[in-house]
């Protein structure tokens, strides 16, 4: 967690090993104080994220070698309201609503302290769970539709998992740069795809994948899972396939296709960015779906949830502070 750490206390999820979701544990622990340049956050609502359980079950450090000091505190998304500034903090004040991004997670917790540079400003319209379920995914979504696949009018995405966290916002940003959207989900969520403006959907689970094959000049995969080899086939000669995450690919299928393979692992932090994408919620230009909203103590719950990859939309977890 950001900051240091004083002797009030506080509720906060931590994981003393790696293990399934129900090595979390809802612990009294420090509560942080705010370092140079940082701002205490009470926090209202964090959200989920698949790396937060990618870190906990110790997929990532087997993979990647990331390694946590344990006991660790999970989550970098949240929403919440300024209850001290640090020294140098000269952004924001006490009783500010803010929502962003942890630089080193513990966002699970009542209260955070994060670098001011790394929050904006929580519009009055916008609610916490709805504003804890934006940053890193739409961020990432943002990304990999504008800088990755460079969508524009007259091209068309394919979007993986186009239910999910970052498969929802992927489809409507695709949408708002005027691209045709292929929507790749489960025939349930057929009807909530179309809502976010696919122009058509393909049910994963009952379509023939072969009409897929050359359907698009850019395919976005926010899942991964076993058709990866159908993905590259449906990407045109001098498209572009971005796989977000760690999805594997075989790099001999795609220089066969012809496909560019541009992996998308996490998007940088932008706070004008963050409040560019809030001002679009706002409007209804944007809409982030929040598909289970659960209290700090149900946090077992919500990264099982998460790993079945079945929820729709974002997971957030309240702390009801």
């Amino acid at each position: 967690m950001d900051g240091y750490y004083g002797m009030t206390r506080m509720n906060a999820v931590r994981f003393h090993a790696y293990g399934p979701p129900d090595t979390l544990r809802l612990e009294q622990v420090a509560r942080p104080v705010a370092g140079p340049g940082e701002v205490l956050v009470r926090v209202r609502a964090s959200g989920v994220n698949p790396g937060d359980w990618q870190m906990r079950s110790g997929w990532a450090m087997e993979k990647f070698g990331l390694a946590l000091t344990l006991p660790f505190t999970p989550g970098y998304d949240l929403a919440g309201v300024v209850e001290a500034a640090g020294p140098g903090a000269e952004r924001y004040r006490a009783g500010d609503r803010v929502y962003g991004m942890t630089a080193t997670a513990g966002a699970y917790a009542e209260y955070a302290a994060v670098p001011e540079s790394r929050l904006a400003p929580l519009p009055g319209a916008l609610d916490d769970e709805q504003a804890a379920g934006v940053p890193m995914s739409a961020f990432t979504a943002w990304t990999a539709v504008h800088e990755q696949a460079l969508l524009a009018p007259g091209r068309t995405a394919l979007i993986n998992g186009a239910s999910g966290g970052v498969g929802h916002f992927a489809v409507q940003f695709a949408k708002l740069a005027g691209a045709r959207v292929i929507a790749v989900t489960s025939g349930r969520n057929r009807a909530f795809a179309e809502s976010l403006g696919a122009d058509s959907v393909f049910d994963y689970t009952t379509d023939d994948w072969r009409e897929l094959e050359g359907a698009a000049d850019a395919v976005i995969d926010t899942f991964g899972g076993e058709r990866t080899d159908d993905l590259v086939r449906a990407v045109r000669k001098d498209g572009t396939l971005v796989p977000i995450g760690w999805g594997q690919y075989s790099a001999e299928l795609a220089e066969n296709v012809g496909a560019r393979v541009q992996a998308l692992r996490m998007a940088p932090f932008d706070a004008d960015r963050l409040k560019w994408i809030g001002e679009l919620i706002v409007t209804g230009d944007l809409r982030v779906e929040i598909g289970a909203s659960m209290p700090l103590a149900e946090s077992a719950s919500a990264h099982a949830l998460s790993e079945s990859r079945r929820a729709r939309g974002k997971i957030v977890l309240r702390t009801d502070a």
